[in-house]
């Protein structure tokens, strides 16, 4: 009977056990969580402050018509500044947007990403399994492609009404009525001609970009740290060789994270380039049929009926009256601007992750 109790006792005390543990890391699986979005929110408002000029070149470089406005970025910031709406403030319109979609594409990565690794380690059993232990590279870029993935179905309706709003209101006729764009008339847009599938036009590009984009990100970035820190061990000064051995891993040196994440932001955006050429044109297609009056499908375009071009159709269009140079319009001021403003958030983010613990 003694031991019938005993065994009653020791079962229960198990149960409890697992469920102290289960609730221990459903807790922090939350807090992980809420750095992964509070942090990575404010990592990408302030990397996209730091690039949205320049992103603005490269969507109106992007989108312009046949023949071209400008000759190359210099040509179009020139002209940007000398347009009639604003000047300088031009190049920052629909700013509101693009921060809310920069908070939302960079927590959501990040988090993704983590979630990932996280998913993986449980069905691999033979993965490192630590905390804070990294993964082999394939098993990394895989993550940093679903996290992509994932991320593309938040950010397409976000760059749809970015890229509207970018479009250069000096190239539309009707310029009265686009200097009344904001944010809300956009989405109001859409919505009435296209109903709420209106918002993901442009996905396929999306989806493109930011899958593979985002597994070079992430693995570029984990490769590059990798080599620093490996380099740093290898030719230590004469202090570090004489300070004991630490058992867990320091964080890297700012000037790592930062070298780091300027690697990982050109690769990000050079790879996958003319995929977000495409979407890009798809999704200010309608501000471009309606400033041009050859254009003899601007009115089923812009009266929302459904004979609008495809993905592969566009980047068709676009080879045969460009060819290749076509795809890569405003890619080198995009990868300039891309290299300061990853290496800002990915500094931003393990900066604020250390500082919380």
């Amino acid at each position: 009977m003694a031991s019938t109790l005993d065994d009653q006792q020791g079962i229960s005390a198990m149960t409890y056990s697992a469920d102290d543990v289960t609730q221990s890391l459903a807790k922090d699986q939350g807090a992980e969580a809420f750095k992964d979005i509070l942090f990575g929110s404010i990592a990408g408002i302030i990397g996209k402050t730091i690039e949205y000029p320049f992103d603005t070149v490269k969507v109106r470089l992007q989108s312009q018509p046949y023949p071209p406005v400008y000759t190359g970025p210099t040509d179009c910031f020139l002209q940007s500044l000398r347009a009639p709406e604003g000047g300088f403030r031009s190049l920052y319109r629909g700013v509101s947007a693009p921060f809310f979609g920069a908070a939302v594409e960079t927590s959501s990565l990040f988090f993704c990403y983590r979630i990932a690794q996280s998913a993986l380690q449980k069905l691999d059993p033979s993965l490192p399994q630590g905390k804070g232990d990294k993964l082999p590279l394939g098993a990394l870029l895989g993550c940093g492609a679903i996290s992509g993935a994932a991320t593309s179905l938040l950010l397409t309706p976000i760059e749809l009404v970015k890229c509207k709003l970018q479009y250069p209101i000096s190239n539309n006729g009707n310029t009265s009525a686009h200097q009344r764009r904001n944010p809300l008339t956009v989405i109001a847009s859409v919505f009435r001609q296209h109903g709420l599938l209106g918002f993901w036009r442009g996905q396929l590009g999306t989806l493109i970009r930011e899958t593979g984009g985002t597994a070079a990100w992430f693995g570029s970035y984990e490769v590059v740290l990798t080599g620093l820190r490996n380099y740093s061990r290898s030719s230590p000064s004469p202090l570090m060789s004489r300070a004991p051995k630490e058992k867990t891993q320091r964080p890297s040196p700012l000037s790592h994270q930062l070298l780091a994440g300027a690697s990982a932001g050109v690769s990000y955006n050079f790879i996958f380039f003319p995929a977000d050429t495409i979407k890009s044109r798809m999704q200010t297609e309608e501000l471009a049929s309606s400033s041009s009056t050859k254009s003899s499908t601007s009115s089923i375009v812009s009266s929302g009926g459904n004979k609008q071009t495809t993905f592969w159709r566009s980047g068709a269009e676009l080879w045969q009256q460009q060819g290749l140079k076509g795809f890569y319009r405003g890619c080198g001021i995009t990868v300039a601007r891309s290299a300061p403003s990853s290496a800002v958030i990915f500094a931003v983010f393990e900066g604020l992750k250390g500082w919380a613990g």
